[in-house]
């Protein structure tokens, strides 16, 4: 059974009056850039945990993690509450395997989102080794308004960083937004307008994808990109298309 230690929260930012992170400073076990953990708060002898990504690389001197306050939820409301110097609960053992040692080689990597799910990628996108093994990085990440397209002052430091090699696309699904794509992403890829936007096409030869997200787009965006010729990426049979659904 994983162990739970006690976490401090060192900062908190707040992009929107629902979305906001936690820098925490926590002793943990060893992870990998894309892994999930668990906070939680007790309450009387109940403990309220969610699992949550890491949006720090491992080798951060902080924890972070991004998450959207859900009205009347059990935990988040008062997630969000906390303040520097506040304590938590964290779960000491990280899991998950939407991790870069788990991609078969490619050329090109598209990092597909939704939501908070731009996170884990956000980890990986911070280690270099990412740039060392593909050729070609895009980062795609769909909300419903633009003042939800968060962490933009790390996504230009890449930018600015790898030049030609990194593309971010924003989706905005719910109004205009400058730069950003209308609409969803798997119907974006399915009429070709997301490959057009950044130069590359979608193949079984070249292409690795990571989806994270929702349910629904990571279903029907896997689907879409079955239908363009990738297959799921097994350990017993490696392909191109690796999800995880962010709740």
């Amino acid at each position: 059974m994983a162990a739970w230690v006690e976490g401090r929260v060192l900062e908190r930012i707040e992009w929107t009056p629902t979305l906001f992170s936690l820098r925490i400073a926590a002793d943990l076990a060893p992870y990998k850039a894309g892994q999930f953990t668990k906070l939680a708060l007790q309450r009387g002898d109940q403990r309220i945990q969610r699992a949550y990504s890491f949006v720090n690389p491992p080798s951060a001197p902080y924890h972070e993690f991004y998450l959207v306050e859900i009205p009347d939820g059990e935990l988040t409301p008062s997630l969000g509450a906390l303040q520097p110097g506040d304590s938590l609960l964290v779960q000491s053992q990280a899991t998950g395997f939407l991790t870069l040692d788990e991609l078969p080689p490619g050329r090109d990597l598209w990092l597909l989102s939704t939501g908070t799910a731009i996170g884990p990628f956000l980890a990986m996108l911070a280690e270099r080794e990412v740039f060392e093994r593909f050729e070609n990085l895009v980062l795609v990440h769909g909300v419903r308004k633009g003042e939800e397209l968060t962490y933009q002052g790390l996504i230009t430091s890449l930018v600015e960083q790898y030049g030609p090699r990194f593309h971010y696309v924003p989706f905005v699904s719910r109004e205009p937004w400058p730069d950003a794509l209308p609409g969803r992403i798997p119907a974006a890829i399915a009429s070709g307008e997301l490959q057009a936007r950044v130069g590359l096409a979608f193949s079984a030869e070249h292409s690795q994808v990571m989806i994270c997200g929702n349910p629904a787009m990571v279903k029907e965006t896997q689907q879409t990109l079955l239908e363009l010729g990738l297959a799921k990426n097994l350990r017993r049979a490696p392909g191109n298309i690796s999800m995880e659904n962010y709740w």
